[in-house]
């Protein structure tokens, strides 16, 4: 179940010769209408990559009729001639599709300030051109994996139609966005205002929620498709509703398959005066590195989570909270309470419930634990 699932696409994954490795790096994703409405969000990172600088562009109008994605290699500071690098391969596409350059969105994931080679990917947007089907999200999926143990895809079905997504990311999951690549597909009828209304609430509270080590990349791309070959039209409630469970799903893989984990940790603020207070702590603590050590030793240490509720402009009594670690209250009032001992962290899954009593708000703030595999996996990371 991938992105071509939806009525109206093919894909195809290939390798083009940019990973030394000879794996799949290059993938193509065509909307074969009859509408090509589009969204996309982008990095919040001020430096940002070569693709990204055109396809903040393409994107302008609404409308986008294929994506093309590259693995090993980021395009990001190569200069003027990065610049054309993405130029020509959105030629390449277009020449090839039929359709308008300004109409391709060009995504490119790895290391920075390595060029990819321009004779390559275009040899490779001509074998992936050729390899499209209806059959293709799964090779198009493994293409754009970098330190990916596994590749990441998703379908929710509606009434009569359906949405399809496919992710990369292990690494530098931090907000708005994360390291990731993505590319989700519906065939349902869904203009392109409506589109971005529906992914921006979206990711707000699924990808931008993620942050697993605070670090933020420079080619950040998430880019909805809608193809129309259904014929429905689904409320803006249903569309959102459903478009919200795929990035949610896709967030979740995401987070783990986070490089060298041994924990997913799910923190939850409640009673917030304000949504942005409870995201805020919940990014805190997510962020600090003597909590998610303590995690990865087994140790329920709470007072490193109020440490870090501290350090956040939230209201809150800074004598009034409390903190459970699955399930158990090892804080109340500020306090100790139950017996941390009590703490099962030998399990992957990990809750921290925070109690601000300041209001009704609430959020939640995924995160994983630090651990001695991630420091060696981006010691020496190759894409």
């Amino acid at each position: 179940m991938t992105i071509t699932h939806p009525a109206g696409f093919t894909a195809a994954g290939v390798a083009a010769g940019l990973k030394s490795t000879g794996a799949k790096d290059l993938a193509l994703v065509v909307n074969h209408g009859p509408t090509f409405d589009s969204a996309s969000v982008f990095t919040a990172n001020r430096c940002k990559a070569n693709p990204i600088l055109w396809s903040q562009e393409v994107v302008k109008d609404g409308t986008v009729k294929a994506v093309v994605l590259n693995s090993g290699g980021a395009n990001c500071y190569t200069g003027a001639d990065g610049f054309q690098t993405t130029h020509a391969v959105a030629e390449k596409v277009a020449d090839l599709v039929g359709i308008g350059a300004v109409d391709v969105v060009v995504c490119s994931t790895g290391l920075i300030g390595l060029a990819n080679d321009r004779d390559d990917l275009l040899a490779g947007v001509e074998s992936a051109y050729a390899a499209l089907s209806a059959d293709g999200g799964a090779s198009a999926a493994e293409a754009i994996m970098t330190t990916d143990s596994v590749a990441k895809n998703v379908v929710v079905e509606g009434a009569g139609w359906s949405i399809g997504g496919m992710a990369k990311g292990a690494g530098m999951l931090a907000p708005a966005l994360a390291t990731m690549l993505v590319v989700i597909t519906t065939d349902a009828v869904v203009p392109a205002a409506d589109l971005d209304a529906a992914l921006r609430a979206a990711t707000r509270v699924s990808f931008d929620r993620l942050d697993s080590d605070g670090c933020m990349s420079t080619n950040d791309t998430v880019t909805v498709l809608a193809s129309g070959a259904s014929g429905i039209t689904p409320t803006p409630e249903d569309f959102t509703a459903a478009l919200t469970q795929v990035c949610t799903d896709l967030a979740m893989q995401l987070l783990k398959d986070a490089e060298g984990a041994d924990h997913e940790i799910a923190i939850t603020t409640l009673n917030a005066a304000s949504e942005d207070d409870a995201v805020e702590v919940g990014r805190s603590v997510a962020r600090s590195n003597l909590f998610k050590a303590a995690v990865f030793g087994n140790d329920a240490n709470w007072g490193r989570v109020l440490a870090s509720i501290g350090t956040t402009q939230a209201a809150f009594d800074p004598a009034d909270l409390d903190v459970a670690m699955n399930g158990v209250w090892v804080c109340r009032n500020s306090t100790p309470a139950e017996d941390p001992a009590g703490v099962d962290l030998t399990g992957r899954e990990v809750t921290v419930t925070i109690d601000l009593k300041a209001g009704d708000a609430r959020a939640t703030v995924w995160t994983n634990d630090l651990t001695h595999a991630y420091v060696h996996e981006n010691s020496a990371y190759s894409s």
